[in-house]
């Protein structure tokens, strides 16, 4: 699925009417524990803001796309209950962009019936990179009813039927913590389809293989062999390969669960290690001879 271009100029800021209409859909009749910090209402002016860009923008094509900040700001000059706080929108909207980050995230890494291929998805906007399905919770969700909501709305797939708890991948990433619950046995042959405007242009199938396993490997921006981007994807590669190989047995060898290993200490047969004097002088007399 490819975005497809737009051509029209759009120009138009969203009148006042609208931005009141919105307002109150969005904000004034939210449940009032929605409205005890400035984070969670400028969740709700996304909300507002999605709403804008799928069906505004859509059905008037001279409506001006605006970033999420410069809609904030807008909302918060035309509606009564928060313009006396619009002198300070930007340490607001700062401190909102630092509370987004530490949202626990969930989704699915989707493996197709031989484990070769992963499902990501790429954004909507110019440059995205492509991620697994995935996004934010919202205010106390369980995971993977988040993973099920999340990969539905991004891929139009039901992944509820599938979903094991106790098989995921999960990662820390500055504050945010990140679980990815492995959908695996799907076929390449499934349809998928977004059911949310505007917020993924492509769904593919990818090699496990190609998948970067280092921030380093490729660049800084985590790019593949063909330039492709993969910022988002490269944290969980190593554990995937790593449980992917645990659910296909290697051909030939024998079960070895009953061996069992001593566990090393790092370090300790460096500190045992003492020169064998006896050997070392049979082993020279040998070579004299």
């Amino acid at each position: 699925m490819a975005r497809e271009g737009n051509p029209v100029h759009r120009s138009i800021l969203p009148p006042q009417e609208l931005l009141d209409d919105l307002c109150s859909r969005f904000v004034l009749n939210a449940p009032e524990e929605e409205l005890q910090s400035f984070e969670r209402i400028l969740f709700l002016v996304e909300q507002a803001h999605w709403f804008y860009e799928d069906n505004t923008m859509e059905k008037n094509s001279n409506m001006k796309p605006l970033s999420l900040r410069e809609f904030a700001s807008l909302m918060f000059q035309s509606c009564a209950a928060l313009r006396p706080y619009i002198a300070h929108i930007d340490d607001i909207y700062k401190d909102f962009t630092t509370y987004k980050t530490s949202v626990p995230v969930t989704g699915a890494i989707i493996l197709d019936l031989s484990h070769e291929r992963c499902l990501l998805v790429k954004g909507w906007k110019v440059g995205a990179s492509w991620s697994f399905p995935r996004g934010k919770k919202s205010k106390d969700e369980e995971d993977h009813h988040c993973a099920t909501r999340e990969v539905w709305e991004e891929t139009g797939f039901d992944v509820s039927k599938l979903l094991k708890l106790d098989d995921y991948l999960e990662v820390v990433i500055g504050q945010q913590r990140i679980r990815l619950y492995i959908i695996s046995g799907v076929s390449n042959d499934t349809v998928f389809a977004p059911k949310t405007k505007r917020e993924i242009s492509e769904i593919k199938w990818h090699m496990v293989d190609e998948l970067p396993m280092a921030s380093t490997e490729m660049s800084l921006l985590n790019r593949g062999p063909t330039g492709v981007k993969y910022f988002m994807v490269w944290p969980f590669v190593r554990p995937l390969r790593a449980w992917i190989s645990k659910q296909i047995p290697t051909r030939g060898c024998k079960d070895d669960s009953s061996i069992k290993v001593a566990a090393e200490v790092p370090g300790k047969s460096f500190r045992d290690f003492k020169f064998d004097l006896v050997e070392i002088l049979q082993i020279l007399e040998e070579n004299l001879c």
